[in-house]
């Protein structure tokens, strides 16, 4: 591995310690999605809230967009989180959803 360019070794140590940020930030998020759930189920919401996801996958595509990251990725990316969180508040909440087809 000492044959790698010293330029290509300092980009993978700071995308390996971004990743590891990454990992960190979706944990807390978590935590706090978790909470949230918690306090749905006790109150009787529904897991899910569209009005809520609309306007942050709004939000998410304008500082995608203000960052050059792709606005289209930030949504695909905030989508995929949104479901996990959604699947997570069901199983709080003791509902099952119908199967996919």
């Amino acid at each position: 591995m000492s044959d790698l360019p010293p330029e290509l070794a300092r980009l993978r140590s700071s995308i390996d310690n971004i990743d590891a940020a990454l990992v960190h930030l979706l944990a807390e998020r978590f935590k706090c999605t978790q909470a949230v759930g918690e306090l749905k189920a006790a109150a009787g919401l529904p897991p899910a809230d569209p009005g809520r996801e609309e306007e942050q996958v709004t939000r998410l595509r304008a500082l995608a967009d203000e960052s050059g990251l792709d606005p289209q990725f930030a949504e695909a990316f905030l989508n995929f989180i949104i479901a996990e969180v959604i699947h997570h508040h069901e199983n709080l909440a003791g509902s099952d959803p119908a199967p996919s087809a």
